[in-house]
């Protein structure tokens, strides 16, 4: 059996959270017979296939070589968005003046109670993610490390699992990337940066992506003096230019010093410190306590022994075809280990895809999915389909709105008003393709669009949807007030004009 970890440090909260997800006294069940599924890794998307499957009455075995719950309860989403809201707290108390609020002894954090915090509510969320749970809903769980023995059976520490169909939802993990000196220095991952106790005093973040960017304003905003190295095109490169534009200013006011130096670094081992020296266009040379690499993922396949059951992957991942089937028939794949989308939320929808199809032979299609996503820093970035530059890459023609925060009184009275609503239509149409929305609760805003466009729901149909006031959801309102005006063509105001004065 596999050792869990790192759970660090082990107070009681990581024990409970280690009782909840790997259980120390654990007996895996014996086999009885062929099972309907057999579900490789326990994340989100194994979790939600076998709690599914198993809850529509097949036959279900789980198999987790480590901690239940996967990298979003274990070292992701949960602990970095505990991370996020106290890191907001603290810079709420710190502009608490710019409301008229007077803070005496101005703001002191704790970091080790921050962190304790952390560790306590992850310990109270994972009692849903948990090995006893599981069994009740009737999934038997193994844990070990599981790998293909044919091609309709995994063996589990030496016990064979026979299967009609089964799914690989092993996940990926933290890669480092090609950087010189890297291999010499110790460095964090999303895998350890959430068992620090002490706040680093001086920390470096290479890369700049979701995951740099979020911690890299939440370190900066629990008092850490933060250095955020950049590719060559700035933050969030993927995103809309104008949010990334905005986020960086926000930044900058947060005191994070942002490099767009690429992969032009050099690392080096300094005693108890680490040298960060940056040789590409403008050289930057500094010293730092710690060192986060935010850069780089590689799936989990490596011990699944997938040439035996005629599974074909790469360097990505796992091969699967549009309904999610991999060059072996019987076996499926969902979430991180196949998918271009790694959210936890896209491994849910996969996963259900897959029982759909695994199981009762469905057709279901993974390009059905309609992905909303979100970068959680203030203010969050929420987006779902193409914005401009993927538009003009693919030769789609669309109209653009626009409604800037700063025209939306709620907004305003927040004093979050640097941020937007842009919403992308088919040119001649008010089908929606895609939209980015910046604004400090972009997260849940994204919503309204993704069931618009889901639901092949128009711009006209939300300029018809009342939106109550004061909301900063306003502002789609807007976005669909706009695109309706453009339809009072001349020809039409003149015709309204003949009419009303014959009316009068």
């Amino acid at each position: 059996m596999s050792e869990p970890g790192p759970l660090l440090p082990k107070d009681k909260y990581n024990q409970q959270l280690e009782a909840n997800v790997h259980p120390n006294n654990w007996t895996n069940p014996t086999p009885e017979g062929r099972y309907n599924l057999v579900v490789i890794g326990a994340g989100t998307a194994g979790l939600v296939t076998a709690a599914g499957a198993a809850g529509l009455g097949a036959k279900v075995a789980l198999v987790e070589r480590n901690l239940m719950g996967g990298d979003c309860l274990n070292v992701g989403c949960v602990p970095s968005k505990g991370l996020i809201s106290a890191a907001r707290a603290a810079r709420a108390v710190r502009d608490a003046q710019e409301f008229g609020i007077r803070v005496p002894q101005g703001t002191h954090v704790d970091f080790a109670e921050v962190m304790q915090r952390i560790r306590r509510l992850r310990s109270q969320i994972s009692i849903n993610d948990s090995a006893t749970r599981f069994k009740d809903l009737g999934v038997d769980v193994f844990f070990g490390e599981g790998k293909f023995c044919d091609s309709d059976c995994i063996e589990v520490n030496s016990t064979r699992l026979v299967f009609r169909r089964a799914v690989i939802a092993s996940g990926g993990r933290a890669a480092a990337p090609p950087l010189r000196g890297l291999d010499q220095v110790d460095y964090l991952t999303n895998e350890s940066v959430f068992s620090l106790t002490e706040l680093p005093p001086r920390l470096a973040v290479i890369g700049a992506g979701p995951m740099g960017c979020e911690l890299a304003q939440s370190f900066a905003r629990l008092g850490s003096e933060v250095h955020l190295f950049t590719s060559e095109r700035g933050i969030l490169p993927r995103e809309d230019r104008q949010a990334s534009a905005i986020l960086s200013k926000e930044l900058e006011k947060d005191r994070v010093h942002i490099y767009p130096t690429g992969k032009c670094l050099e690392l080096q081992k300094r005693g108890t410190s680490i040298g960060v020296k940056a040789t590409g266009e403008k050289r930057h040379e500094l010293v730092v306590d710690r060192l986060l690499v935010t850069v780089g993922r590689t799936a989990n396949v490596e011990h699944l022994n997938l040439q035996v059951a005629g599974v074909q992957h790469d360097q990505h991942g796992v091969q699967v075809n549009a309904r999610l089937q991999t060059t072996n028939p019987r076996i499926y794949a969902a979430g991180d280990v196949c998918s271009h989308h790694k959210f936890t939320h896209a491994a849910d929808f996969m996963a259900r895809i897959v029982i759909q199809n695994a199981l009762f032979a469905g057709r279901a299609q993974v390009s059905d999915l309609t992905v909303p996503w979100c970068t959680y820093t203030s203010p969050e970035i929420g987006r779902i389909g193409l914005n401009e530059t993927e538009a003009r890459d693919q030769n789609v023609e669309i109209v653009t709105y626009v409604q800037e925060f700063q025209d939306i009184d709620r907004a305003i009275l927040e004093g979050s008003d640097a941020g937007f609503v842009k919403v992308h239509v088919a040119k001649n149409t008010d089908r929606i393709l895609g939209a980015t929305i910046v604004a400090d609760n972009a997260g849940d805003m994204i919503s309204e669009i993704a069931l618009a466009m889901k639901h092949r729901i128009g711009l006209r149909g939300i300029a018809r949807t009342i939106h109550p006031y004061p909301t900063q959801a306003e502002a789609i309102r807007k976005i669909g007030d706009q695109h309706n005006r453009t339809r009072l063509t001349p020809v039409v105001k003149s015709l309204f004009k003949q009419w009303l004065s014959w009316t009068r």
